[in-house]
């Protein structure tokens, strides 16, 4: 086995003990649960209902192609009154986080991404998370969402003029070294630290990955990997901390993980060009939500 492979499969054999742990917590949280009830009268346990997986089929769907699932879960949640405000927050962590792991292991399988760019991309995300938390949570938020919106909006425009030819294109490589590498892990570590204003990574990441010249592809292993270990660590506090919704949770996990195998083969098949459209589409998006989220908050005179 090479040191690569290894480095692969190694990975691959932690993402499977912390999905087997969580799911572990899971079920030993949703039994207590069962046995007596939820702490919140409005929280059912158990069954999810067909809106509820419909949620996690439509979420983790889109997610898989970098929209992000938290935003489109947390509105269809709201719109349709199915969680309590309260309970949102938790019932994402927890209902995301099977399919989360599930999403790494499939695109880790799909594109052959350099295991050292991989691994160190991943773990930089995640110390981000771990020690920014502190020094972003501080941060005026909306000053942060115009801010990268600002930015993603640019990025977008610079590879919009790349697919037009304007331009000079990047290379399609699978891996990165030096310099490039270097800037790579910073991105992702700030990346990983802003997760914590509810700033999502997938976008970000794709820019990041695009403009150092990397295949656009190589993107979804990255960020599919990052997220598979920050949510089972949040999600099991949550459910130790017993603020989530059980039945919706349940109803994201058993919508999610179909939808993420058809949309992963959906991503697989679809040519290197229709991805870099599908990537500025995505910023193109996240840009403009951040910005007009930003704005409405600055505007309100409230920033969190």
């Amino acid at each position: 086995m090479s040191g690569g492979s290894g480095l692969r499969f190694a990975l691959l054999l932690l993402l499977a003990l912390f999905g087997l742990a969580f799911l572990l917590v899971l079920y030993a949280g949703l039994r207590r649960l069962a046995r007596r009830g939820h702490p919140a009268a409005t929280a059912r346990v158990w069954p999810p209902t067909a809106p509820e997986v419909a949620t996690g089929v439509v979420t983790v769907f889109f997610d898989t192609f970098g929209i992000g699932s938290f935003a489109t879960s947390t509105a269809i949640f709201r719109a349709w009154r199915m969680v309590p405000d309260e309970l949102i927050p938790g019932t994402l962590n927890v209902g995301h986080a099977l399919p989360a792991v599930l999403s790494a292991f499939v695109f880790i399988g799909l594109v052959p991404v350099a295991a050292g760019t991989l691994l160190s991309m991943i773990a930089a995300a995640g110390l981000g998370a771990w020690l920014g938390a502190g020094v972003v949570a501080h941060l005026p938020r909306y000053r942060v969402r115009i801010g990268m919106g600002a930015a993603l909006l640019a990025a977008a425009g610079i590879m919009l003029l790349t697919q037009l030819g304007v331009l000079p294109g990047g290379a399609d490589a699978l891996g990165l070294s030096g310099a490039r590498l270097a800037a790579a892990v910073v991105a992702n570590f700030v990346l990983g630290g802003l997760m914590t204003l509810g700033i999502g990574l997938y976008a970000p990441c794709m820019i990041v990955i695009s403009l150092l010249g990397m295949n656009p592809r190589a993107a979804f292993p990255i960020m599919m990997g990052s997220c598979a270990f920050l949510l089972p660590l949040s999600g099991a506090r949550f459910v130790r901390e017993e603020r989530y919704a059980p039945a919706a949770s349940v109803g994201l996990t058993l919508g999610g993980l179909p939808a993420l195998l058809f949309a992963a083969y959906v991503v697989k098949s679809l040519p290197v060009t229709a991805v870099r459209w599908l990537v500025i589409a995505v910023v193109l998006y996240t840009a403009l939500t951040l910005l007009r989220a930003g704005w409405k908050e600055l505007a309100s005179h409230r920033p969190e």
